[in-house]
């Protein structure tokens, strides 16, 4: 169970009445790379071998390139990963906007360039399609109101929704399913949360070429989205996009026109 019960004193108007809420379950977990500790993050202990692979990358110690080997979920709150890296811990880190205590990068990742982004593209029906699919297993969304969201939509559809505490929490999961092999980062990314510089730095260096989210962009999460060629939408509802960079990625299927004719016999 990822939530507890709890009784609550509901004040209304009306007075006082003890009420039933579910309340997450937030809890420590050390990631380890190669049995180096690389640092703790406050999660929803699901998916937990998504999210180690995405925080090591969103971090910049695993790239999409390298081979990750084995991922270990163990008992006492640590996640062990070994892949085909070196590991290097003494460089200079920035702390980000990030929350669940994931908020630091490596500077070098602001100066690398991106990678090519791919010709995938999406009809505008699949947008609300994406929002309604991950909103539609998004349980804990429901019952607690304390989780953020992140949906994956390929070519091949609807891949998956990531739920945790944190934003940064969320998208790492779509990461780190990347990173392991799950799906192609061809494809759309759907978050609940803001698409500060940190969160879209993270799908700049994946080659996610579309970037979506039901809140709205910072000023530099937009600047690296016109760096890399990503189409940044935003304020995103099911019949409504607000489009920051590259709308062109983003396809209106016209209605067919039909052609009525009065001539006479």
């Amino acid at each position: 169970m990822q939530t507890i019960n709890c009784t609550t004193t509901l004040i209304t108007p009306q007075g006082k009445q003890e009420v039933q809420e579910q309340v997450l379950k937030e809890r420590p977990f050390s990631v380890t790379l190669n049995d180096e500790l690389m640092g703790t993050a406050m999660v929803l202990a699901t998916d937990l071998k998504e999210f180690a692979a995405g925080y090591l990358f969103g971090q910049g110690y695993l790239t999409q390139e390298d081979e990750v080997l084995e991922v270990n979920v163990c008992v006492e709150g640590r996640i062990d990963v070994y892949a085909d890296v070196e590991v290097v811990k003494d460089e200079e880190m920035i702390i980000t906007s990030g929350c669940g205590g994931t908020g630091k990068i490596a500077r070098r990742l602001l100066e690398e360039n991106f990678p090519d982004l791919n010709d995938f593209k999406i009809d505008f029906t699949q947008i609300g399609d994406l929002v309604r699919s991950s909103l539609s297993v998004s349980g804990l969304s429901q019952q607690t109101h304390c989780v953020h969201g992140c949906g994956f939509l390929t070519e091949g559809g609807f891949e998956a929704c990531f739920e945790d505490v944190g934003r940064h929490n969320a998208v790492d999961k779509v990461m780190g399913g990347i990173i392991l092999g799950r799906f192609s980062p061809a494809g759309a990314i759907y978050t609940t949360g803001r698409l500060t510089s940190d969160m879209v730095l993270k799908c700049a260096r994946m080659g996610i070429p579309i970037v979506l989210s039901r809140t709205a962009p910072s000023s530099l999460g937009l600047e690296i989205a016109r760096k890399a060629g990503i189409t940044l939408g935003a304020y995103v509802r099911p019949g409504r996009v607000n489009v920051f960079n590259a709308p062109e990625r983003i396809i209106i299927q016209q209605p067919e026109t039909k052609v009525h004719c009065n001539c006479s016999p």
